[in-house]
């Protein structure tokens, strides 16, 4: 196992990262939302540590969104990678504007990650063990985190601080903040509501894989109606798959559910945060609605929940088809499990909304 600061076979010194003034610090986490929630405690703990100390965030345009009026995060700056050599020399722009940074993170296991890392022009660059990495990444980076079996992701890039020497905050703090704008559309749109349970519905992820059944969708969309007269909102972005899935409930004679899909993360955020639960498989809505302490009832078959799925609360709402019967729920196990989404059930779900009414107080107006 690697100690934090120390290369993979190195011994436990006083690392670089906690040497230097880290005065303008770099974050590198691109790839989709649930990584870049993931990331927000580390640039909490970062700020908090040092109020003074800038904070750049390098992210893609999409899950850039969750970062806008985050009281930690001093500047976004968007990569488009699929832009080729123009993304990066648009990147390179951007950094050449100010000063350079002194210390980077790196949180990224790709490539991707490696313009934005050298680019920021920080000596010092802190990423994954090698071990943790492809593509060549593991040559830009000067210090890693630990190594050792796979983690929660929260707790991969909780390692980050560690490194640096700053104290892990307990309890963690995402702070996801929104703008007066963005509270009066809120208020808006949730009128209709007023005084109702409202339960979200995450209808799609970004890899068919990980999708449950539409039609199962529709069912669970009438239960939770008729059984417990919950006001139901459709979750979810522009995607054809989410499309119809919404197109599919709402066309349902039974169900008044009322659709909030949109290409905005940020109406995404303030949709979540209306709900009073949020069921949800591993897409970014789940993070979101973990991160804003909305209970969150998870719906895992092709990923490992205990790698990806909600991190130290509301396990217990899990529906877990990944994990084998009788096999050890652990973080450890990193490869995906195809065909396994259609064996969650709608009675599984159910019997978690009912426990999210006993133990989260769901319903319970």
């Amino acid at each position: 196992m690697i100690r934090p600061g120390a290369r993979e076979g190195g011994e436990l010194q006083r690392t670089a990262a906690q040497a230097t003034p880290g005065d303008r610090v770099c974050i590198v986490l691109l790839s989709g939302i649930g990584d870049v929630v993931h990331g927000l405690p580390v640039a909490v703990a970062l700020k908090r540590d040092r109020p003074s100390r800038k904070i750049i965030w390098v992210a893609e345009a999409v899950p850039a969104q969750v970062l806008e009026h985050h009281p930690a995060v001093d500047q976004v700056i968007v990569f488009r990678p699929e832009r080729g050599l123009r993304g990066v020399y648009d990147l390179w722009n951007a950094f050449r504007a100010g000063p350079s940074c002194d210390l980077t993170l790196n949180m990224q296991r790709y490539a991707k990650s490696i313009f934005p890392a050298y680019l920021s022009g920080a000596p010092v660059r802190v990423g994954l063990a090698p071990s943790r990495t492809r593509d060549g990444v593991r040559f830009v980076n000067t210090e890693y985190t630990a190594g050792g079996e796979w983690r929660h992701t929260q707790d991969l890039f909780l390692e980050f601080l560690d490194v640096v020497g700053v104290e892990r905050p307990d309890p963690l703090e995402w702070e996801i903040t929104l703008s007066e704008d963005e509270e009066s559309a809120a208020e808006t749109f949730f009128l209709p509501s007023a005084g109702a349970t409202v339960v979200g519905l995450a209808l799609g992820t970004a890899s068919r894989a990980k999708d449950w059944p539409t039609d199962r969708y529709v069912s669970l969309a009438r239960a939770l109606e008729a059984e417990f007269g919950f006001d139901v909102l459709l979750l979810g972005g522009p995607g054809e798959k989410e499309q119809a899935t919404a197109q599919a409930i709402m066309h349902d004679g039974a169900v008044t559910a009322r659709s909030a899909l949109s290409n905005s993360v940020r109406q995404l955020i303030w949709s979540i945060r209306g709900c009073d639960l949020v069921i949800s498989p591993d897409t970014g809505a789940l993070h979101i609605a973990h991160a804003m302490g909305v209970p969150v009832i998870g719906l895992f078959g092709h990923t490992n929940p205990w790698r990806v799925g909600p991190y130290e609360r509301y396990h217990d709402l899990v529906v877990d088809r990944y994990t084998d019967p009788g096999e050890t729920r652990t973080p450890a196990h990193y490869g995906p499990r195809p065909g396994r989404m259609p064996g969650i059930g709608i009675r599984d779900v159910l019997e978690r909304v009912s426990r999210a009414r006993e133990r989260y107080g769901v319903g319970r107006h």
